[in-house]
C-alpha cells in the first residue's frame, strides 16, 4: 500500500512531478546533504567542524544545506548561550533514518570510482575522435 501524502490525499509518487517527494528526493540526492548527513552519523558537529570536515562546500553552500536539512527536520540546531554563541548540529531520528542509504551510496561510490573514471576516459577519447557534425 502506498503512503499517502497528507497535505494533497494523493499516493505518493515520485514521477509526478506536482508529488512533493520530488523534492525531498531532489534535496537528499544532493552531493552537500549526502555528505552533511554522512558527516553527522560521526556524531554532534559545530559548524567549523563540518565546515573542515567537507572539504569544497563554501559557507553559503553549508549553510543553505543545513537550513534546509533542519526545515525537512532531519537535523536539529542547538544554540547555546554562551559568548560567543556555541551551535551545534545532529542528526534526528528522521536524519539517522538515512544513515543506511547515504552510507551505501557514498561507500558504492568509493568503490566503483576507478570503473567511473576509466568509462569517462572511454567516452572523452571517442568523443576527440568523432569528427563534428
Amino acid at each position: 500500500m502506498k503512503t499517502v501524502v497528507e497535505s494533497s490525499g494523493l499516493p505518493a509518487d515520485a514521477y509526478s512531478a506536482k508529488c512533493p517527494t520530488r523534492q525531498v528526493l531532489d534535496h537528499i540526492a544532493g552531493k552537500w546533504t549526502i555528505l552533511i548527513v554522512d558527516a553527522l552519523l560521526e556524531g554532534t558537529m559545530r559548524y567549523t567542524d563540518l565546515s573542515r570536515r567537507i572539504e569544497g562546500v563554501s559557507q553559503k553552500m553549508l549553510t543553505q544545506s543545513l537550513r534546509s536539512l533542519e526545515a525537512d527536520g532531519f537535523i536539529t540546531r542547538t544554540v547555546h548561550p554562551t559568548i560567543p554563541p556555541k551551535v551545534e548540529y545532529d542528526l534526528t531520528p528522521l536524519g539517522r533514518s538515512l544513515a543506511g542509504p547515504i552510507s551505501a551510496l557514498r561507500q558504492w561510490t568509493e568503490t566503483h570510482i576507478n570503473e567511473i573514471e576509466r568509462a569517462r576516459a572511454r567516452v572523452s577519447a571517442k568523443a576527440q575522435d568523432t569528427p563534428a557534425p
